[in-house]
């Protein structure tokens, strides 16, 4: 009874210690245990989740490609934040490489605009010139019947059977017979004759043969190709009628378009060099030495003229080219010149990403700034940046879509806007000219370039029929300079037969529609901002579609479903912010 006392006792003894041990396991090492557990997964999250730049809501273990755009994915940072601003966003060596972030210092320096311009070869007026009959009667005989014939100066071009120098030729030889007597009159008959251009070796072989002639040729005044005919065989013409239009091609003219916000950068003696479509590989140089003193009030462009010698005869009236002038403004001699690949446009806002480092590392901040000139492939900065500031000028975007996933300030992220107060009448027009917009941008998509300058063409017609004098105010002042903007890029666009000139000027279209539609509103439930990184060689570039799937506009059917949904606008005046969860990628559309 005892040995078994001692043994329940012993067992007891043992369970409490045991007991004691495993609650010391529990409770006195759970804190630091679940601390490390915790600061374990942290660490793991900051080291081996990666995401896309492009679609934040992508989260992976490891390193591999985005299912939605095939893009490289990059390491979420475990704390982008910086201590020194807590809007900037730190990005580690690997996370710059893996998103091929580049930066420029900004220096100050020369603004030089790089325009392109297009245009044709066209003949020189002055050397057009109209060959008229020079006596009434009927063509007998075309000697020169189709154009594009060249003809000398001198050789006949028809017959021309005339009564009326029957009758003259008959006084004539009536005159001769009495010339003795009456020279007077004899010479008034040779001269009625050469009245009607008639050479005088013409009228001594009259006055020779003795028989009077019933058709008489009509000589060439010039030299040159026969442009167009104006009469047949067995016409009637008058003394002094146009019969042809005979135009001299030694010297032609090269007429290229100048957009209207284009004209302070080209002056008369620009040097222009220039290519013509029609001769690949041959380059030329030329000196505008004309520009037309008044706009085109339909296409909102002039004429910068170039006189060329074509002696060779290889430039042809209609003739295509396409030329490079580089200027620059005397008021912008020292100014601060950023890439284009910098900006990035939020509608409003222009932004960049601003480079600092620190001891803790590489940060970038969002900085607004003011444009000044467009010079082709940069801006002028107006204010906003400093030189020796070094701003992002290669993956831009996706520093902002990190910006984004760190809950930074960026072009995505931010809260809703309030568009400005309008007339329904007023948005019941713009959102005509929105449906006409989307003609142009369904065109560029099906890759057709009639299309494009049909609907083009209707955007101009409606956006002459919107009534600006039911806006008032602040909202009257915004609309002025967007009108003209639409409509200078909807002409370039109608008159534009090159389908990538188009997109170069349906991006310009574009952000006016994106300005007009954030400023105004439209009466459509939804429309959505959307846009390409890889347009313009990675420039990037937005674009307004009635529909969430992305269809690009910049590259067709070469890459259909490039894009993404930055931004939906809803009917009214609300502006939403950017939300994945409502603009959902519609079914992994966003290929690249």
């Amino acid at each position: 009874m005892n040995a078994i006392n001692k043994k329940n006792i012993f067992i007891v003894v043992a369970v409490f210690v045991l007991g004691l041990l495993l609650g010391w396991l529990v409770f006195g090492g759970s804190s630091h245990s679940q601390d490390a557990t915790h600061d374990h997964a942290q660490d793991a999250e900051g080291e081996n989740t990666y995401t896309c730049s492009m679609h934040p809501q992508i989260r992976q273990d490891g390193p591999g490609d985005c299912p939605i755009c095939g893009m490289d994915l990059i390491p979420v940072e475990a704390d982008g934040a910086d201590d020194s601003d807590v809007n900037a966003l730190r990005m580690s060596p690997t996370a710059m490489q893996l998103a091929d972030v580049q930066t420029t210092v900004i220096t100050t320096g020369e603004s030089v605009k790089t325009l392109r311009l297009n245009g044709k070869v066209q003949a020189d007026e002055r050397l057009v010139y109209t060959q008229p009959a020079h006596f009434p009667g009927r063509i007998e005989r075309l000697m020169v019947n189709f154009t594009g014939d060249h003809v000398s100066k001198g050789q006949v071009l028809a017959y021309v059977y005339s009564p009326e120098l029957v009758t003259a030729q008959q006084e004539l030889f009536e005159a001769e017979k009495i010339k003795d007597t009456q020279p007077a009159l004899f010479s008034s008959a040779k001269e009625k004759l050469k009245n009607w251009k008639l050479s005088d070796g013409q009228i001594d072989q009259m006055l020779a043969s003795g028989q009077a002639e019933s058709t008489f040729p009509i000589l060439a005044n010039t030299s040159g190709y026969v442009t167009r005919m104006m009469v047949s065989s067995g016409d009637y013409v008058q003394r002094g009628q146009a019969v042809y239009e005979i135009t001299d091609l030694s010297k032609v003219w090269l007429l290229f378009d100048v957009y209207e916000s284009d004209l302070p950068w080209i002056k008369r003696g620009a040097t222009v060099d220039y290519s013509i479509s029609s001769l690949p590989g041959e380059t030329f140089t030329g000196t505008v030495n004309y520009i037309d003193p008044v706009i085109d009030p339909r296409t909102r462009i002039a004429k910068a003229r170039i006189e060329v010698s074509n002696t060779d005869q290889k430039l042809k009236p209609e003739m295509f080219a396409s030329g490079i002038v580089k200027s620059k403004l005397s008021a912008h001699q020292s100014s601060l010149v950023v890439p284009k690949s910098a900006v990035m446009w939020t509608g409003k806002k222009s932004v960049v990403y601003v480079k600092s480092e620190s001891d803790q590392g590489v940060s970038f901040v969002m900085r607004e700034v003011l444009l000044g000139a467009d010079l082709g492939g940069a801006f002028v900065i107006a204010s906003g940046l400093d030189a020796g500031e070094e701003v992002v000028t290669n993956g831009t975007f996706s520093v902002d879509a990190a910006a984004q996933l760190a809950g930074k300030p960026s072009m995505m992220n931010r809260p809703g806007t309030q568009s400005l107060e309008t007339p329904l009448a007023f948005r019941e027009q713009i959102t005509n000219l929105a449906n006409a917009y989307f003609g142009v941008k369904n065109a560029l998509v099906e890759d057709n370039v009639v299309a494009a300058q049909e609907a083009a063409k209707k955007m101009e017609d409606v956006l002459e029929s919107v009534n600006m004098g039911l806006l008032k105010g602040e909202a009257h002042d915004q609309w002025m300079p967007l009108n003209g903007q639409l409509a200078e890029a909807a002409a370039h666009i109608n008159r534009a037969d090159d389908i990538e000139v188009q997109r170069e000027h349906f991006q310009l279209l574009s952000e006016a529609i994106l300005d007009m539609t954030e400023k105004f509103g439209l009466e459509i439930d939804k429309v959505y901002k959307q846009y390409c990184p890889m347009a313009f060689d990675d420039e990037g570039a937005n674009w307004l579609s009635e529909s969430d799937e992305i269809l690009n506009p910049y590259f067709g059917d070469m890459m259909l479903n490039c894009g993404e949904v930055l931004e939906t606008y809803r009917k009214g005046l609300t502006v939403a912010a950017p939300n994945h969860a409502d603009n959902p990628p519609p079914g992994g559309s966003h290929n690249h």
